[in-house]
């Protein structure tokens, strides 16, 4: 069972930044596209970024293209997001999640066989 661990979290006032960190400390990310949601109160779980096994191939939802920054380090076994130019509207848990691929996988989405348990992200004055 893949255990994936968000850190990072925060409070931030708006217009600040953060970086989330998500990593396993017992399998290799690398046969993994991962990605990250978000669930704010009394809303759905929605997907933020995408990022494939290589790091190659990335995606963004509009509400945070051009903030977000979504990166990995397979030599870390981490996966990133910086998050730029944080809004209130930001304000959700984050979570990392796993889907397996392969390696050799070149395209991401945001389908899901792990999640981690989220980290709180916090905008405000």
């Amino acid at each position: 069972q893949l255990q994936l661990v968000e850190t990072g979290g925060g409070l931030v006032q708006p217009g600040g930044s953060l970086r989330l960190s998500c990593t396993s400390s017992r399998f290799a990310l690398d046969n993994y596209v991962i990605s990250w949601f978000r669930q704010a109160p009394g809303k759905e779980r929605e997907g933020v970024s995408c990022i494939s096994p290589s790091g190659s191939t990335t995606n963004y939802q509009d509400f945070v293209e051009g903030r977000f920054t979504i990166s990995r380090d397979n030599a870390k076994n981490t996966v990133y997001l910086q998050m730029n130019n944080l809004k209130p509207e930001d304000t959700a848990v984050y979570y990392c999640a796993a889907d397996r691929v392969g390696v050799g996988y070149s395209i991401c989405g945001y389908d899901v066989d792990f999640w981690g348990k989220g980290t709180l992200v916090f905008v405000s004055s």
